[in-house]
This record gives structure tokens, sequence and C-alpha cells, in this order.
């Protein structure tokens, strides 16, 4: 038998497999990227647990939620983990490294896995998220990749990752292209405390003493918010501006946007939202040439009329170094032209 042990969070990387037991809905708003979900107790379970324990005891909630407790955890040795070797070392955590994980790690101590429990479980690593979001973004070296809608910066970072270059892509964290017609369809965002975890992450990879590219972004990336920490230090960043032909941006477009050309009316019940702004009239026209398919004429309006006014107005009100931003042209939207800006741009100190 190996009695557990307790980890800190600094120790996460030290173990083969990071096991969640709280419960779905739990494991859904946030947990350690790569955690495995195991609850000992489901959403059901759980709610019936806390009801018997305002409504009888604790003892009555202990004793009930022992024996379901008991039930999932051998259902999972018998379905998920059953396969796993002697020399396996699982990492397991609940809500505050209690009695749900405790419960398991006994109980995989006994078989003899070297099992540790994270201790003050996940609110000791939510505590850690907030303070690494705040400490670790002004130490980075980042370059503010800036562009009006369509000029290519998100494929630019792409091939920039490819080159070998740190990239922080917020869009693709986020899972929103940041516009008010950004949603990726089928595509859900993750709650915000996922999303800061998944920065989290992104952000302890990267090398202090080297570049860090990142897209000029607002406050808010579809639903979510970028710490403060981060939006802060972008702001005053060195930037560096991506140009790109109006006919390329254009097509660009009509490749990212390629679902709203096949069923035009999420993408008229979306320009309602800039009713306010350019009034019925207007926002009327481009529903027309959406309707009727006028897809080259609407996206250059939409960029013309509404995006680049308003990226321009942002970018110099928020972005201190915009104004002396070094200018890179792309040469098309292929993949060798983005890759020889890639590689210019990884080059650079």
């Amino acid at each position: 038998m190996n009695n557990p042990s307790l980890a800190t969070v600094a120790q996460l990387g030290e173990f083969d497999e990071i096991i969640d037991v709280r419960s779905p809905a739990e494991y859904a708003e946030d947990h350690v990227p790569g955690a495995v979900s195991a609850p000992v107790l489901d959403d059901a379970e759980r709610a019936q647990i806390g009801t018997l324990h305002k409504q009888a005891s604790a003892f009555e909630a202990r004793r009930a939620g022992a024996a379901l407790v008991a039930i999932n955890i051998a259902r999972h040795l018998q379905e998920r983990f059953h396969d796993r070797p002697k020399t396996w070392r699982p990492l397991i955590y609940c809500w505050r490294g209690g009695q749900r994980s405790g419960s398991m790690a006994e109980i995989f101590g006994r078989i003899g896995w070297q099992t540790a429990q994270l201790a003050g479980g996940y609110k000791a690593y939510r505590r850690h998220v907030i303070d690494q979001l705040a400490e670790v973004p002004p130490k980075l070296n980042l370059r503010i990749v800036c562009g009006t809608t369509g000029s290519g910066k998100s494929r630019l970072l792409v091939a920039l990752h490819a080159a070998g270059a740190q990239v922080l892509d917020l869009e693709q964290l986020a899972r929103h292209r940041g516009s008010v017609l950004g949603h990726l369809p089928g595509e859900p965002q993750p709650a915000q405390k996922m999303f800061e975890s998944l920065l989290m992450q992104a952000l302890a990879g990267f090398d202090a003493a080297r570049p860090v590219f990142v897209e000029a972004e607002s406050k808010k990336v579809g639903s979510l918010h970028v710490p403060d920490a981060l939006m802060a230090h972008m702001r005053t960043s060195p930037c560096l501006r991506v140009d790109l032909d109006t006919p390329l941006r254009v097509a660009l477009l009509k490749e990212d946007y390629a679902h709203f050309l096949a069923d035009p009316a999420p993408l008229n019940q979306q320009l309602d939202i800039l009713v306010d702004l350019h009034g019925r009239a207007r926002v009327a026209e481009w529903k027309a040439l959406s309707n009727a398919g006028a897809w080259d004429q609407l996206v250059e309006r939409l960029l013309t009329e509404h995006y680049d006014p308003a990226y321009q107005r942002g970018m110099a009100r928020n972005f201190v170094q915009y104004e002396a931003a070094a200018p890179l042209r792309l040469a098309g939207i292929d993949a060798q032209a983005l890759a020889a800006a890639a590689g210019t741009l990884a080059g650079s100190p």
C-alpha cells in the first residue's frame, strides 16, 4: 500500500495523469488543462447530498454520499483506470482537496499506485491562476500585431507559430474571431475561468527573453474578458501593422466567413446590432446585398463604412505605440506569402 501524499500546484507537471473528481458541471466551468474528468458524484448526486445535508444532518449526508462515492470510484476503476500499470502516478483533486479527492486517493493508494492529492484542491489552483495572470504578462516582450479587419493577422500568427516564433493567439483560446460577426458556428466559447486557465498555461510556456507575438484585441473577445494585466501591457507594447490590399482582404473574409455565404440569415441578424451606430437605412442596404449574394460589394462596404473607421479610432485611442507601428505588407494570403512574412518577423529581435 502507498499512502497518498500532498502535492502543490507547482508540481502539476510531475504526474502521469491529473484527475478531477468534481462534478461534470464544475469540470465544464474550469479545470486544470489536461485533467480528465472522473466525478465521484455527478451533478444530480451532488445536489442530492447537499439537500440531505440541509434537510437531515451532516451524518446522513456523509453516509449516503459515501455509498455513491464508492459506487462511482468502483466504476471508474473498472471502466477508465483498469489498465494503468503499477508505476502509474496520478494526482487527484476536488474543490478544496478534501473528502471527494481524499476518498479516491485513499483507494488508489491501497491498490499500490503512487497517488497524490492536490493540497487545497481546485481553489488553490484557481488562486494560482489569478496570481499568474497578474504577475506574468508585464514580464513578457510583447509584439502587438495590428491591422484592419481582414488584413491576415490571424493567419500570420499561425505562420509565425509554424516558423518557431512565440505566439499568443487569444482568439484561438477564446474560440471567437473578436468582432461582432466573430462567433464560430458550432463552437461555443469556454467559460471565463476556463479561458483564463488556458491563457495561464500559454503564458507559462513563453521565454521572457524572446518576443511574443499577439494580435491587438479589445478588452473582450466575444463574451470573454482579457485579464487586466495582460491588456494593460499589450496597450503599451511595440506594434507592427499588417497591410493587405482591399481585394485580398475581401477574398480572405469570404473564406473565413463562408458560413454566412451559405446562409445569410444569421448574418442579417448580427447586422441588426449595428443599427444604433449606422441607422436602419444603411443596415437595410447591407442586408439587401447579403440577400442578393453580392458578397464582394457587401464585404467592401462593411470594411469601409464600419470596420476600418472603428478600428482606426480604437487603435489610436488604446494602443500608445500604434502610430509608430512598423509596416508589414503581405504579398498575398497564400501559404507561401504568409510563410515569407513570418520568416522575416521570426528572425527579428
